[in-house]
């Protein structure tokens, strides 16, 4: 390298004068004087060099606070103009071991890992990089800002379901609340109160919160797939279509509304399954999508659905959409939709009838008896249907046994009922004879 000699001369004066001005307790000075080490170093293109003196600096005795921060930050100006990958992993490590364990740059070194992990992905070293990037706890980082802390987290949770550690995945997952998307930003920020720690600026490349959003909703659409949660899919699906941005373009709601409407008919049936179905049948956004409004009309009616019909009439659909639901859950998304409407002709048979035979229940399922007993026995244990059944004689009986305090009740209602109708009708007589006398007395 072309005058070595000179660089080390003057970093030897400038040593000597960053060690008068931080006996002497000048924290400007200080500063300024490990910045210039570590400037004269880069321009000089010694790498190595520059790596010693960041470290050498910060071990001197009772180094000042501000001139370690000073020196992390100025040297992270100096990773993207490095020559070669390793030496930028060389200097991003060197980094992150002065700032390791001291609180004063911890976002510094937040800032460094997530770096580090972004190199080592790139490598493919996928492992390596989420456990970088899990050993920071940026949620107890006071001076952080809100979409810089999400936006890591979020960075967290990809590597981990990247690596299929899903586990972690959802653990990651839940130190970020859904509520946090939904405050207002503009009423949000306001002055800092004295003794306050003030929070720093998001960098540029961080996204805006309702883009974190989507991130976040997209990435838990990723974990649900992996437990074919249907009905939590949707959900997923139905934030990502409630984001403004989404809710003015055409060309993206309608896609994510065809991913509602199909995980919702996919999802078993459920109280907020249910409510979830008549709003989106309510949304005037469904009138641009007739196919789906009558799918969903369909499965709302209480009547038997005749499940060959349904698949040819929207077999087209589902295979056109099958790439969009998630590549391998294609095949089993097109059991669990047999499922479901099997699922939904049992309830309406039990809504209409209190006594059946199993082969006329098979009969209006399109089923063997063999499977609608089994379908009709898993509802049964999965408490969404009370029902017996006889086998010997081969009856189902959807009602319950009441209790002898539950039959008296229904008695003393009737009755109450009775005599109510007795007295309003002996009412509506005395009536109508006094207006018949006072017309003849007329």
């Amino acid at each position: 390298m072309e005058g070595g000699g000179d660089l080390d001369t003057q970093i030897e004066k400038l040593l000597n004068v960053e060690k008068q001005m931080r006996l002497a307790g000048d924290v400007a000075g200080t500063k300024k004087a490990a910045t210039d080490i570590l400037e004269l170093c880069f321009k000089a293109g010694a790498w190595k060099t520059l790596n010693d003196q960041i470290v050498v600096l910060s071990k001197r005795r009772g180094q000042l606070k501000q001139a370690v921060t000073a020196m992390v930050q100025q040297a992270m100006q100096y990773i993207d103009q490095t020559p070669d990958i390793e030496t930028r992993v060389e200097l991003i490590k060197t980094l992150n071991n002065v700032s390791a364990g001291k609180i004063y740059v911890e976002i510094e070194r937040a800032r460094l890992i997530k770096r580090l992990a972004k190199i080592k992905e790139e490598q493919g070293l996928i492992a390596e990089a989420a456990d970088l990037m899990q050993e920071i706890a940026v949620e107890t980082f006071g001076a952080m800002a809100k979409t810089e802390k999400i936006a890591f987290i979020l960075e967290q949770v990809r590597l981990c379901l990247d690596r299929q550690d899903y586990v972690r995945a959802q653990i990651l997952s839940r130190k970020i609340s859904p509520r946090v998307f939904d405050i207002d930003a503009s009423k949000e920020k306001k002055k800092p109160k004295e003794g306050d720690n003030v929070v720093e600026e998001a960098p540029a490349d961080i996204p805006s919160l309702l883009e974190l959003k989507r991130i976040y909703y997209e990435l838990m659409i990723r974990y649900y797939s992996h437990n074919n949660d249907y009905l939590e899919i949707c959900r997923c699906y139905k934030a990502i279509y409630d984001i403004p941005s989404v809710k003015e373009n055409s060309a993206q709601w309608i896609p994510v509304l065809r991913k509602i409407c199909w995980y919702l008919v996919l999802a078993p049936y459920d109280p907020m399954q249910s409510s979830l179905l008549n709003s989106i049948l309510e949304d005037k956004n469904l009138s641009e999508l007739p196919y789906f409004r009558l799918l969903l009309k369909q499965v709302v009616t209480m009547e038997v659905i005749q499940w060959n019909t349904l698949w040819n009439t929207y077999k087209d659909e589902f295979e056109s959409e099958k790439n969009m639901l998630g590549g391998s859950l294609g095949d089993k998304a097109a059991e669990d939709l047999r499922q479901r409407i099997i699922e939904h002709n049992i309830l309406v048979v039990s809504k209409n009838y209190s006594r059946i035979t199993l082969k006329r229940l098979a009969e209006l399922l399109c089923l063997s008896i063999q499977e609608a007993e089994k379908h009709l026995s898993d509802m049964v244990v999965s408490k969404a249907l009370v029902a017996k059944i006889d086998r010997p004689v081969g009856i189902v009986c959807f009602q319950t046994a009441k209790d002898s305090n539950n039959v008296l009740n229904s008695w003393a209602m009737n009755l109450e009922k009775l005599l109510d109708l007795v007295e309003k009708s002996c009412h509506q007589i005395h009536k109508e004879t006094m207006v018949h006398k006072a017309s003849l007395k007329a």
